[in-house]
C-alpha cells in the first residue's frame, strides 16, 4: 500500500495560523476503521471557513480540513465496507472534528460512509456533494407540502444565493419537479446559466435586502434561502398560505429579525435543513434519488475541477462571494 500521500493541512501555533499542501504518511491517520482513496471532495462555503482561520469549528490543529468526498475503499475493519467498495462521505463533522476529504488518503468511521449507487460516479457524486445532498434535502422539503402534508399543490417557488453551489442545484431540482423557479442572483452575469438549469425568473438579490414589512403580497409556495438575514426575513414575508420555506445558509448573516405574523396568519413552516446529522437512511434515499433529478450535462457547465494547490487561491474569493457554481478538487490532479 502507498505509503505517501498529499494533503492541505491547517495549523494554528501561537495564533499563527497557516495552511499548505503537504506530503504526509498513511500512519497519521489515526481516527476510523476504514481507510480510503479519495478521488474527489469539494470546496464548500464551510470549507472556506475553516481554510480561512479554523471558522470557530476545528479544535485541534494541526488538521486536514474538506467536509465531503467520495472515493474506493483501500482497507476496512468493518463489516459493512470492503476493498473495492466506492463510497461517499458527507457531515458527521469529517473535516471539522475528524480529518476530512483534503487529502489523497481518508480515514474515518464506518457509520459515516453511505455506498455510493451505482447511477452515479464518483466524480458526479462530488459534483453535487455536500451542497447537492443540502439542495436535495431543502428540495424534498418543500415538496412536503404537496406530499407528506396533503397540501395544495406547489407551483411558484424562489431560491436565493441560486448563483451558488446549493442554490443552482436547488434550482435544477425544483424545475425537475414542475415547479415556477425564480432565481435570486446579485450577477447579472449568472442569468443565462440559471435559466439554462430551470430559472423561470430572474431577480436582483437587492430587491429582497431591503427593511422587512411583516407580510406583503404572498407570491410564493416554497423557497430554498441559503443566505439569511433580511432576505431570509422578505422570503416569509412574500410566501403564501402555507408555504414551506426550507433554510439552509448563512451567507449574509445569521441573524433573523422577523416577526410571527407569517407562521400564524398565513401558515408559513420554517423548515431548517441540517445535513450534517442526517440519518443513514435519509442518506440512502437522497443519493438514490440524485441520479433522477440531475442533469449532470448541463450542471458540468458550472463545475470548475481544480487541484489541491487551486484550494488554497479560491477559498477567499468564495468568502467574498466573488464564485459562482461549484468548485471540486480532483486529489488525483
Amino acid at each position: 500500500m502507498v505509503k505517501k500521500f498529499k494533503a492541505i493541512v491547517i495549523n494554528n501555533e501561537s495564533e499563527n495560523f497557516t495552511r499548505e499542501v503537504k506530503e504526509l504518511d498513511t500512519s497519521a491517520l489515526k481516527d476510523g476503521n476504514v481507510l480510503v482513496k479519495v478521488d474527489y471532495s469539494g470546496l464548500n462555503y464551510k470549507d472556506a471557513l475553516i481554510l480561512n482561520n479554523g471558522g470557530k469549528l476545528v479544535k485541534k490543529f494541526p488538521h486536514i480540513p474538506g467536509i465531503d468526498f467520495s472515493g474506493t475503499v483501500v482497507e476496512s475493519e468493518n463489516n459493512n465496507f470492503k476493498s473495492g467498495d466506492e463510497i461517499i462521505s458527507t457531515g458527521w463533522r469529517v473535516g471539522e472534528i475528524f480529518y476530512g476529504g483534503y487529502s489523497q488518503y481518508a480515514k474515518v468511521n464506518a457509520d459515516f460512509l453511505v455506498k455510493k449507487p451505482n447511477s452515479l460516479t464518483t466524480k458526479q457524486s462530488m459534483i453535487l456533494g455536500t451542497a447537492g445532498f443540502t439542495a436535495l434535502q431543502c428540495s424534498f422539503a418543500i415538496k412536503a407540502r404537496e406530499e407528506l402534508l396533503l397540501g395544495e399543490k406547489v407551483k411558484d417557488v424562489i431560491v436565493t444565493g441560486a448563483s451558488g453551489g446549493v442554490g443552482s442545484i436547488a434550482v435544477m431540482i425544483l424545475n425537475k419537479f414542475g415547479y415556477n423557479v425564480t432565481a435570486v442572483t446579485r450577477t447579472a452575469d449568472n442569468s443565462e446559466y440559471l435559466k439554462s438549469i430551470g430559472a423561470k425568473n430572474i431577480i436582483n438579490t437587492k430587491d429582497l435586502d431591503k427593511d422587512l414589512r411583516p407580510l406583503e403580497k404572498g407570491l410564493w409556495d416554497g423557497a430554498v434561502d441559503t443566505v439569511g438575514g433580511k432576505i431570509l426575513a422578505n422570503v416569509l414575508a412574500q410566501t403564501k398560505d402555507n408555504g414551506i420555506v426550507a433554510a439552509c445558509g448563512l451567507a449574509a448573516n445569521i441573524k433573523l429579525d422577523t416577526t410571527v405574523m407569517p407562521f400564524i396568519i398565513r401558515g408559513v413552516k420554517l423548515w431548517g435543513i441540517n445535513s450534517v446529522n442526517a440519518s443513514i437512511k435519509r442518506r440512502q434515499f437522497i443519493w438514490n434519488e440524485a441520479a433522477n433529478l440531475i442533469d449532470f450535462e448541463k450542471l458540468n457547465k458550472s463545475i470548475k475541477e481544480i487541484g489541491l494547490d487551486e484550494v488554497l487561491n479560491i477559498f477567499p474569493k468564495m468568502l467574498k462571494g466573488e464564485t459562482s457554481g461549484r468548485h471540486i478538487v480532483n486529489l488525483n490532479k
